[in-house]
């Protein structure tokens, strides 16, 4: 006998109905929803092997836990195919981390969105996009798995746009923000791994994240050219202060350049933190520390994010092209840590990073 599902039942008349109710109802990120009805929810907890009332997280600072039927009724709505189901289950127990501290990017007038990475052989299952458009539509697990954390966020955690969401502008990867690295391809140790996964295991990383920026260079044919390029963006862009993380997407052809050169993403992360570093001279004449310029602060510098180690590094995008791009994380003194968490099949157990 299947557990029961717990969650209110509505009449409607139609698909078009039910559209309609979720709109009445709030339930939905501007864009029609896919009718959550009971076969298509406990298609999405048999595919991940879960009982309806299985915790997946607690959010410490909604004092609200999350159960396996609710993410269920947010991944249909969202437009997933039940296969997606344990990715935004990892996805959502990331973000119920402590360390990520659903609080602050959740409520934050900063506006940040919650950026997932994938990795593993779950992203050629799915068809996860790391290659052309990487921030574009045209992938349904892209585009629905982020979309299917964004609505449990919305309506299980109450971050709703003007109430507990005080985003200032906020970004459209506040509707869905995923990409795959590109481990097909990329000459790196991936991301996961770098992380303390094993190879063989599929992971999803979140972190709070402003919108991604873009920059250009056709012009250098070495690492050090690029990456001088991508570091003079970064050491004057975002709000420069007080991100506990940055991402940097290096796409195709950066990728087979910087590499080529022999540089790992140990000596990349090494090179931008010491490139984007500014003085506290500079920081104080652009309004970004507080303080009058006192002696020595055209010498006293001050990095980015604390360590190298702050510094994902991701091989993703397009073969094609002289762009990468660079993601600041959110800021903020109560820092978000980026947590990586392995995509599993049944209860959520002990893994993350």
């Amino acid at each position: 006998m299947p557990a029961t599902l717990t969650s209110k039942r509505y009449k409607v008349d139609d698909a078009a109905g039910a559209i309609d109710l979720c709109f009445e109802k709030g339930w939905t990120d501007g864009l029609p929803v896919v009718p959550p009805t009971e076969p298509a929810v406990r298609a999405m907890l048999d595919a991940a092997r879960l009982a309806p009332d299985a915790q997946i997280a607690y959010i410490r600072d909604r004092a609200m836990a999350v159960t396996a039927e609710k993410v269920a009724i947010n991944a249909v709505m969202a437009g997933c195919k039940p296969e997606y189901m344990p990715v935004v289950v990892a996805a959502v127990e990331g973000i119920g981390d402590p360390r990520w501290g659903y609080h602050g990017p959740g409520t934050s007038t900063g506006g940040a969105a919650v950026l997932l990475i994938v990795n593993g052989s779950i992203t050629r299952e799915l068809d996860v996009n790391a290659g052309d458009n990487l921030f574009g539509p045209g992938w349904r697990a892209n585009l629905t798995i982020g979309r299917a954390l964004r609505l449990v966020m919305r309506n299980v955690c109450g971050s709703m746009p003007g109430l507990l969401d005080r985003g200032t502008v906020g970004h459209p990867g506040k509707l869905s923000y995923v990409i795959a690295e590109n481990e097909a391809e990329s000459p790196w140790t991936p991301l996961s791994v770098e992380r303390g996964f094993r190879p063989e295991q599929s992971t999803v990383t979140v972190m709070a994240a402003e919108g991604p920026h873009q920059f250009y260079n056709q012009l250098s044919s070495t690492a050090e050219g690029i990456l001088t390029t991508l570091a003079d963006n970064m050491r004057v862009s975002g709000n420069v202060m007080g991100q506990p993380h940055y991402a940097l997407v290096l796409a195709g052809e950066h990728m087979r350049t910087i590499a080529a050169d022999g540089w790992d993403k140990k000596r990349i992360r090494q090179f931008v933190w010491e490139n984007t570093q500014n003085s506290h001279a500079h920081l104080k004449r652009t309004n970004r520390m507080t303080g009058t310029i006192e002696p020595g602060d055209e010498q006293k510098m001050r990095p980015l994010v604390a360590s190298p180690d702050d510094i994902l590094v991701v091989a993703a995008g397009g073969r094609a092209g002289a762009f990468s791009c660079f993601i600041p994380g959110w800021s903020s003194a109560k820092s978000s840590a980026a947590i990586t968490v392995e995509v599993r099949r049944g209860s959520p157990v002990e893994g993350r990073r």
